[in-house]
């Protein structure tokens, strides 16, 4: 179980910080000329930036969040999760900076309901 925690843990953070650059980030840039036209005209460096930021990172984050999905599945099964609580922790890997708050929420209560997980004093 220990291992299927970490593995959560990890796609959790990646799929999040990705999501984020993305949301906050790339798209702003790619689509920034709709709203600013002349500080960020369509064909710019930031257009450009954002368009490359939006292709890859989108692409990246839609192959790793398939593999989020899995990992959450997993750990969901192995932990004794209900459905409700694994469908919620599934969705808010959609949703920029809220991934981090159940990623929290899942390892919290995945720790608390298997005391074998508890980190060992330093």
């Amino acid at each position: 179980m220990k291992a299927a925690l970490l593995r959560y843990r990890v796609m959790a953070t990646v799929v999040g910080v990705l999501l984020i650059v993305l949301c906050l980030v790339g798209l702003p840039l790619h689509y920034g000329y709709l709203l600013f036209p002349e500080a960020m005209p369509k064909g710019g460096a930031a257009y450009d930036l954002g368009a490359a930021i939006s292709a890859y990172l989108g692409v990246a984050h839609g192959w790793l969040y398939l593999i989020f999905l899995i990992m959450a599945f997993m750990l969901g099964r192995k932990a004794g999760w209900e459905l409700p609580f694994l469908a919620v922790t599934l969705v808010c890997g959609t949703i920029p900076v809220v991934s981090f708050w159940a990623e929290h929420r899942a390892t919290q209560r995945t720790i608390a309901e298997h005391p074998e997980l508890q980190p060992e004093p330093v």
